[in-house]
């Protein structure tokens, strides 16, 4: 499903060359539940920039679907940001002036859905998640771990390939953190792929595989089981 070979990403500063991915491996398979396991600056969060498609690797090649992501203009990325990749971030990213429902549906609203369609679409993914009464609440109406179940059916409305979650319980208190990651479990035993980005061991061990990361090179990778 995701395949990347000797990735490398550098930024020029002045004079100065920075890597900060080196020759990264990496191999997702269908329905793997992955944590991607660094401290900050360990270049964790520009991994899943390219993963998600919102940058680009300096060198190496990257496969996402059997497509080879590295040679794909703007438009072809911007299809794989819509359709294959569901994102998930930290700080919800969800519209204040719009309900919940509206929220969910704005992937489908890009995708061009007709809105009948989308509303159904949208107002099943609140119910998977658990919020099928708070269709019309807005964000400020909602406790923190609602928006998130907000943010993750709005990831999984158009059906992604990967659900790509950044720190997803970063913001969120001990208790509600883990019921979002009860919440991740059954999305992985529904056949859910899943990246999570995180800097906390105790939140990667959800996962069934550990992926770490130090200093843009992947250290070492061990599963739980």
């Amino acid at each position: 499903m995701l395949n990347m070979t000797q990735i490398t990403k550098t930024y020029v500063m002045g004079e100065e060359e920075q890597v900060v991915l080196n020759n990264i491996n990496l191999t997702v398979n269908k329905g793997d539940f992955v944590a991607i396991l660094g401290p900050s600056g360990s270049g964790k969060s520009t991994l899943m920039n390219i993963i998600g498609c919102l940058d680009s690797p300096t060198s190496g090649d990257y496969y996402l679907s059997n497509q080879k992501v590295d040679e794909l203009d703007e438009a072809s990325l911007a299809a794989i940001r819509n359709k294959e990749v569901g994102f998930i971030f930290q700080q919800f990213q969800l519209l204040p002036r719009l309900n919940a429902i509206q929220n969910v549906e704005l992937p489908l609203v890009y995708a061009r859905v007709q809105e009948k369609d989308r509303k159904q679409r949208a107002r099943e993914m609140l119910g998977r998640v658990g919020l099928g009464e708070k269709l019309q609440n807005r964000p400020n109406q909602l406790s923190g771990g609602q928006q998130q179940r907000v943010a993750i059916a709005r990831a999984m409305v158009t059906n992604p390939t990967i659900l790509l979650a950044d720190e997803p319980t970063g913001a969120l208190d001990q208790k509600t953190g883990q019921q979002i990651m009860e919440l991740f479990h059954e999305l992985h035993e529904e056949g859910k792929t899943i990246i999570m980005i995180t800097h906390d061991i105790e939140i990667a061990k959800n996962a069934s595989r550990i992926v770490r990361i130090l200093d843009g090179k992947l250290r070492e990778e061990f599963t739980y089981v």
